[in-house]
């Protein structure tokens, strides 16, 4: 099979049902940010000290690629194909008792931080921004079509998560957070 199609020439693309629709749609855009985000994820993977990172990071990848299909396939009719596995909250439920592990082994925040430190604290705060980019997606493409509620809440986890891994990293590499000076 050929990895090109030609079907995307003029401009538009297939969602998961056939419905065709404008790459430059708030759906596309939506979970196209999503893509990038799980590819600057992959990248960072490559950098965090902490197998236990790892081992989350991959998970969440493929958290995004549910996600992803989820934002790809319009809301279809109960008991209607095709049936695919949507945004939970189990999802953001796991990403909080995550926030809350990593948290508990961090010096208390008093200052606003600057991204940085370590080179995969560094990553994992462009992961943080991408996060809240496709949140902002999300939700402008939430005020037109219906998606759902977790998606957004799941983003919004995330993006926590990601500061919070950040400052973990920047910890156990021997990197203090630099402060903002006002």
């Amino acid at each position: 099979m050929k990895i090109y199609t030609k079907t995307g020439d003029g401009g538009e693309t297939s969602l998961f049902g056939g419905e065709r629709v404008s790459k430059s749609s708030a759906r596309i855009e939506a979970y196209g940010t999503v893509d990038e985000l799980n590819s600057f994820i992959g990248f960072a993977i490559t950098e965090v000290k902490d197998p236990s990172i790892k081992d989350l990071l991959i998970k969440i990848q493929n958290q995004l690629f549910i996600l992803g299909s989820d934002l790809a396939t319009p809301n279809f009719e109960k008991n209607s194909k095709p049936a695919i596995q949507r945004i939970t909250p189990e999802f953001y439920e796991e990403i909080e008792k995550a926030i809350d592990h990593f948290d508990n082994q961090l010096d208390t925040l008093k200052n606003f931080i600057l991204p940085g430190g370590s080179k995969s604290a560094a990553l994992l705060h462009i992961c943080r921004t991408i996060t809240r980019r496709a949140e902002r997606n999300v939700v402008a493409l939430n005020n037109t079509v219906n998606v759902g509620d977790s998606i957004v809440i799941f983003l919004n986890r995330l993006s926590d998560l990601f500061f919070v891994l950040a400052r973990y990293e920047n910890k156990i590499s021997g990197n203090t957070d630099t402060k903002w000076n006002k």
